[in-house]
């Protein structure tokens, strides 16, 4: 599904909002640091309705489209195929036009997490707990069928979110214990934590970490630290970012429309920081 290699392509990311994403900043480094001085990646604020007119004036020169929210379902009727991975979780973050003129879905965030966790070190764990229930929450238990041996347990704060995470535990094989989120302390003890909720919402759990924390996964990386992290940190705790998550899956990304492997981790790593420092 890559897309050719060659001069004077166009990719983007697409979303609403979209002036906060950090994928440009990634995707020219390593356009830069590959060489490929004629790509351009820009950004286009995009909703729902407006979608389809936008997909459907795609011309030879794109090469792909990364989607964020409120894209990652709206996008798949308007593909002609998707990845196994993609319909797991029914959410495609990645399009890449292939030679033949064909749009192609795949999701990066998922491969991207499993990169991030083994990358400080998570091969395996034989439980996990999830902090919330929203759409990344999805992609986590997808990454967790790949890591963890064991049950899940997800904290929510609704009975309807917590049959959500079950169906879900369901279609991926993986075994799901719902739990209230005012229980959400409990958490912090098992041997990975992956925290799924918006900015601010795990603030009033930092003080509750214990001594010795085993592995947190933050899914945020503006504003960073979070409060939960920064006491993890701390306590000794072993750290996995926002930005970890967002430059693995952006990695992918790029190997997957330019067709060069390996994309330049690194410098798209040092770029992000950079961006954020500035912000």
């Amino acid at each position: 599904m890559r897309a050719r290699a060659t001069d004077a392509r166009r990719a983007a990311v697409l979303g609403k909002p979209i002036a906060h994403s950090l994928s440009p900043v990634l995707h020219r480094a390593a356009y830069e640091e590959m060489g490929l001085t004629d790509w351009t990646y820009d950004r286009f604020e995009i909703d729902e309705a407006a979608l389809p007119a936008f997909v459907s004036e795609l011309g030879p020169e794109w090469a792909g489209l990364s989607l964020t929210m409120p894209l990652k379902r709206a996008i798949i009727p308007l593909l002609d195929e998707i990845s196994e991975t993609a319909a797991s979780v029914e959410a495609v973050n990645t399009v890449v036009r292939t030679e033949d003129g064909r749009l192609v879905g795949d999701n990066t965030d998922i491969p991207g997490m499993v990169a991030a966790l083994r990358e400080h070190g998570v091969e395996q764990v034989d439980s996990a707990a999830i902090l919330g229930a929203g759409a990344t929450a999805s992609s986590a238990l997808a990454a967790l069928a790949r890591v963890c041996t064991g049950e899940v347990v997800a904290y929510v704060r609704s009975e309807a979110r917590a049959a959500e995470m079950r169906q879900w535990g369901e279609r991926l094989d993986v075994e799901v214990r719902t739990a209230d989120w005012a229980d959400a302390e409990r958490a912090l003890h098992a041997p990975l934590v992956i925290a799924t909720t918006p900015a601010g919402t795990t603030d009033a759990l930092a003080a509750a970490v214990p001594e010795r924390p085993a592995t947190l996964f933050d899914v945020l990386y503006d504003p960073w630290p979070t409060s939960l992290a920064a006491r993890w940190s701390m306590f000794g705790g072993a750290v996995v970012s926002g930005l970890d998550l967002l430059v693995h899956q952006a990695v992918l990304q790029v190997e997957q429309m330019t067709g060069r492997v390996p994309a330049p981790l690194e410098a798209m790593r040092k770029a992000g920081e950079r961006a954020l420092a500035n912000r």
